[in-house]
């Protein structure tokens, strides 16, 4: 009979990297692999929007203007004649590249001042957790709206000002993290053996964060895109004649009645976009959540 001991004889046990593990777990999650499935569309045609439109989104075409779905333009033209189609499959490079950017702005501000924070604590501490507060007291979406308004409305701004403000979100996760991690008895261990602070950090404190991190970034991207689409809606993001699908939204709006697919396009394209990042951030929530079993 062959034992356990002949059966791994001569093979070595390699470790299994604890965030590989929790993302294999993922693929069980049939709400996970639907959103992944749509966000690996999404990423696609983002890429190749130049193979995949069939006009350019930006070219004006008055004598064709207001058109309604037809075989040539699949899901009309918008009052300048534009192709609906094309201008929504090129907002996806659009919509995507802003979730990205502000949510990697507010990883790089949150993270690291949320870092620092819950570390060293004291004086620091202080300030930058009163900083938080004074951001957090104001609704969100009024706070980027009024920001946006003072700097001037485009594209920059918008991500710019969003970053600024979201980070607040990932400072006060981290911060509250650090301050546990860092009375754990592996931490202790580093700093009677003489490890510098910064090495402390980087190798042992902000590795245990990842799994919040990633959680925390997937959502976040999500919201990023919604906010940057409410923001583009009113007038304070892409401006014309950029494809984006809020400003779509709201050069649509006239036409809600007699043209409905100009508003429904990209409306239902925000939907889908943000709906398959929640479903994969849901799963990712389950994967790392300890108190989730596993079966």
């Amino acid at each position: 009979m062959t034992t356990l001991e002949e059966l791994t004889r001569g093979r070595e046990l390699k470790p299994v990297n604890p965030i590989v593990d929790k993302l294999r777990q993922m693929v069980h999650n049939k709400f996970a692999l639907v959103g992944m499935s749509l966000l690996a569309l999404l990423v696609i045609v983002a890429i190749f929007a130049p193979f995949f439109a069939p006009f350019d989104p930006i070219a004006l075409d008055l004598t064709n203007s207001l058109q309604p779905p037809s075989a040539e333009h699949l899901l009309g033209t918008d009052k300048l004649g534009r192709d609906v189609l094309s201008r929504l499959i090129y907002g996806s490079r659009i919509s995507l590249t802003v979730g990205f950017i502000v949510e990697g702005i507010a990883l790089l501000l949150g993270v690291t001042l949320g870092a620092i924070s819950g570390y060293f604590g004291g004086v620091v501490d202080n300030i930058i957790m009163r900083v938080v507060d004074v951001v957090i007291a104001f609704p969100f979406l009024i706070l980027a709206i009024a920001i946006v308004a003072i700097v001037g409305p485009s594209l920059t701004n918008m991500m710019l000002v969003l970053g600024g403000v979201v980070w607040i979100d990932y400072a006060r996760v981290i911060r509250g993290m650090f301050l546990s991690l860092k009375e754990e008895e592996f931490v202790v261990a580093a700093r009677v053996i003489g490890c510098k602070d910064r090495r402390i950090i980087f190798r042992h404190v902000l590795p245990s964060t990842l799994g919040v991190i990633i959680v925390q970034t997937t959502f976040g991207i999500a919201a990023a895109i919604l906010a940057a689409s409410s923001l583009s809606f009113l007038g304070m993001g892409a401006q014309p004649p950029t494809p984006e699908w809020g400003a779509m939204l709201s050069e649509a709006r006239t036409y809600m009645r007699t043209l409905p697919m100009m508003t429904f396009a990209p409306g239902l394209a925000i939907m889908i976009t943000v709906l398959a990042i929640n479903f994969v951030g849901d799963a990712l929530r389950d994967a790392f959540d300890p108190r989730v079993l596993k079966v």
